[in-house]
């Protein structure tokens, strides 16, 4: 029996301004199937419909028409739990502040924990377990003030309090924007964990091509709020001339072997890892000095 997708999208619309002069179709019938436990990325050039689509997952936006499906509840209904529903499905926004609200740092990670009317004693656990995944510090930060925080801390923050809600799924948009490379690093090894080792389904909207090769089992491409393609990053960066065509980037590496395969070397132009590419640049460097 086939699994049912833990989040469906089925020929999603989105006017925005519907009815004026300034009337624009941000998606114009995106559809996806998501498993639970997969990484996914969305990209697209800007403007190709990616926030808007993320937004419909937890019911910032409900479908104008289409349907969104989140483990069997389509948010089209109008009697659907929307708590609920923001408890199963965790969105990090791209401006951490924008979700900061509290003075102190264990304050704000512990609100959605407290608003669920869970225990003093579980909240307490919830805070721990999330700040200890994203990286902080309990002892040290949980009494901190918030105004005071990095930027690269107050992504952390946000995220720690999307995941003491513990959702099935964490959304994220532009994850990494903004962070310097230790932190960009440290954060990509986090989410890893949580999905490989949680089970956490996480889907993120990304720029960073390198974080999308090194996160996703499969990708989404958009155009004009349209679904492009999809595929594991194999499949997709293979097909660079058609990412360069909307305007849309590829890893370094797949940049880089693809020269070398313009220039007559036999080169894998699908090894975008960068251990793989390695390897391959190395057997071009062995070939010349024969």
């Amino acid at each position: 029996m086939t699994e049912q997708p833990i989040l469906e999208v089925k020929h999603l619309q989105h006017i925005y301004m519907k009815g004026t002069p300034l009337e624009h179709h941000a998606l114009a019938g995106v559809s996806l199937k998501i498993n639970k436990g997969e990484c996914i990325a969305v990209i697209g050039h800007t403007g190709s419909g990616k926030s808007t689509l993320i937004q419909h997952f937890n019911g910032l936006m409900r479908p104008q028409a289409g349907d969104v499906v989140v483990d069997g509840r389509n948010l089209a209904d109008p009697k659907l739990d929307i708590r609920m529903l923001r408890r199963k499905v965790g969105l990090v926004f791209q401006n951490p502040e924008d979700q900061i609200f509290e003075k102190i740092i264990g304050d704000d990670i512990a609100y959605g924990p407290f608003k669920m009317g869970l225990p003093i004693k579980e909240v307490r656990d919830r805070v721990k377990w999330a700040m200890d995944l994203v990286g902080l510090s309990f002892d040290e930060m949980k009494d901190r003030a918030t105004y005071a925080l990095s930027g690269g801390q107050k992504r952390k923050v946000a995220l720690a309090g999307v995941l003491s809600l513990r959702p099935d799924i964490l959304v994220l948009d532009e994850p990494t924007a903004g962070l310097d490379p230790r932190s960009r690093n440290e954060l990509l090894e986090r989410l890893k964990k949580l999905n490989e080792q949680e089970n956490m389904t996480i889907i993120f909207v990304s720029h960073n091509m390198e974080e999308v090769a090194y996160l996703a089992d499969r990708i989404y491409v958009l155009a004009d709020g349209m679904n492009l393609v999809d595929g594991t990053p194999e499949e997709i960066f293979g097909e660079a001339d058609k990412l360069r065509e909307h305007h849309i980037g590829t890893p370094d590496t797949v940049e880089i072997l693809a020269e070398l395969k313009a220039r007559g070397f036999a080169v894998r132009q699908n090894a975008y890892q960068l251990e793989e590419a390695a390897n391959e640049i190395v057997a071009v460097l062995q070939q010349e000095r024969r």
